[in-house]
């Protein structure tokens, strides 16, 4: 088929491509030629400069020319003849109220409107949303379209699952493929580009209207930050606050219960990107403009915020640590491992909340997101992000730092208590957001302090105290 992918961020680089290994002709269009001449030339840093994804560059490279071509605004307009669906994956900020930024989404659906008006080949075509969009913006669509007189549409939605660091695979073998189209037409045509899920044994192809399509979508969203947001609001607190209580086993045996999900039991200095905490807000929203109670999605936003810089307080009211005046390593800037992505994530609030605190230096450290992280903290914009530097291994941030704040779960930091230990003396503090270090009574041992998500303030005097061990943390999965 001859598909358009409008809009190339994260979600439509990453489905252009795997339809493009499908064998389908995608025509994948930006209005950002900087961008699109990064993705022409086939280059891995200047590719990843925009999207970092395992697996996404050899894709690319392998089917430019042949299935994959990149289309600026001029080449659309030849490419709208002969086209079968277009998918639309444009920025949906939230608003300050909460509320989705639909104005990238129109102004994408007025454009493609007119080219569609114009187009030659009357052909059925089905202009489908990948982005995710408030309920009720299919029909939204549908009006636009009307609007420019395009004969022979269909509309429909069909919402991505891609967790960052595992798009590429979870786009080839999905959990669900979820499409909601009005017709028999339109869904036909669905099936089309998506015949290898279609009638599958083991990957569920949800067939439905376009509304419960967006639907599903939030839904799925605020539910996994619900469970994140539990452990973080109950088994964190718990064990934060009872004594010989160990998190590891709490979570072992509630978990156990095979109608409990294990997924979301970790816990963590909060969740980060591009959809919890837009999702969620949009949601409240849609349910407050119904007159329906939000109370509860409320609650988990507020908690997953919370998380975010509540080690700070705790570090100066348990471990009496001044932050003024003194210098801090950070492990990790994107909001998760596997990605330079940074949008919504914790280290944007640690940072925020150290420099509020005063600290004269902050020392950063990301295997991927650093130059991500300069475009976020732009002295321009903010003399205070003068104070961060940034550094190209772990060893090179804990130089000279009094204490160590890791808020990204990248695998590497798991040994970071051999570097502690050579590069820093206690009674220097560990703050560990992701519970990410597994030898850290080796290290309380030694005269340092340990805090971390789900365990009191632990030193070398509670280490003599006890009878037996600490339990072993273990870090949040992808």
């Amino acid at each position: 088929m001859k598909i358009i992918v409008a809009g190339t961020g994260f979600v439509g680089l990453t489905h252009a491509a795997v339809l493009a290994e499908n064998g389908h002709e995608v025509h994948a269009y930006d209005i950002d030629r900087t961008k699109l001449d990064a993705y022409r030339s086939g280059d891995r840093e200047r590719i990843e400069s925009y999207v970092a994804e395992q697996g996404l560059v050899p894709i690319i490279t392998e089917t430019l020319g042949r299935y994959l071509f990149f289309t600026d605004p001029d080449g659309i307009r030849g490419e709208i003849e002969g086209t079968d669906a277009i998918f639309l994956s444009p920025p949906t900020p939230p608003n300050l109220d909460g509320s989705t930024d639909l104005s990238y989404y129109d102004k994408m659906a007025h454009f493609l409107g007119e080219l569609l008006a114009a187009r030659s080949d009357q052909r059925r075509v089905v202009l489908i949303n990948k982005s995710t969009v408030p309920i009720g913006t299919a029909r939204r669509m549908q009006g636009i379209l009307a609007e420019h007189g395009v004969p022979n549409f269909g509309v429909a939605s069909n919402p991505e699952f891609l967790p960052e660091g595992n798009a590429v695979e979870k786009s080839r073998r999905p959990d669900r493929v979820v499409v909601g189209a009005d017709t028999e037409e339109d869904l036909r045509i669905l099936r089309q580009v998506y015949p290898q899920f279609h009638n599958h044994v083991r990957i569920s192809y949800i067939e439905t209207t376009p509304e419960t399509a967006e639907a599903i979508k939030y839904v799925a969203n605020t539910l996994l930050l619900t469970y994140i947001s539990f452990w973080n609001g109950i088994g964190a607190r718990l064990a934060e606050t009872f004594d010989n209580l160990s998190m590891e086993d709490l979570k072992r045996g509630v978990t156990a219960d095979d109608r409990i999900s294990t997924w979301g039991s970790y816990v963590s200095n909060g969740a980060g990107g591009s959809c919890f905490g837009k999702d969620i807000q949009s949601l409240i929203y849609q349910l407050r403009s119904n007159g329906q109670s939000s109370s509860l999605l409320e609650n988990v936003f507020d908690i997953n915020e919370y998380q975010k810089t509540y080690l700070i307080d705790r570090a100066i009211h348990e471990a009496g640590f001044d932050f003024n005046n003194t210098v801090v390593a950070l492990m990790g800037l994107s909001f998760k491992k596997h990605t330079n992505d940074m949008r919504d994530a914790s280290s944007l609030a640690v940072v925020e909340g150290l420099l509020a605190k005063g600290v004269r230096e902050v020392r950063a450290y990301d295997p991927l997101a650093i130059e991500e992280a300069k475009r976020f903290f732009d002295p321009e914009r903010n003399h205070l992000f003068s104070k961060i530097h940034y550094f190209d291994t772990a060893e090179e941030a804990l130089q000279g730092s009094e204490a160590v704040f890791v808020t990204t779960d990248w695998e590497e930091f798991r040994g970071l208590s051999h570097v502690i230990a050579e590069h820093a003396p206690p009674p220097y503090l560990v703050i560990d957001g992701r519970r990410m270090i597994p030898d850290y009574n080796d290290l309380v041992a030694q005269g340092y302090r340990y805090l971390a998500v789900g365990s009191k303030l632990l030193t070398k005097d509670d280490i003599a105290r006890s009878h037996a061990p600490a339990p072993t943390p273990e870090a949040a999965p992808a």
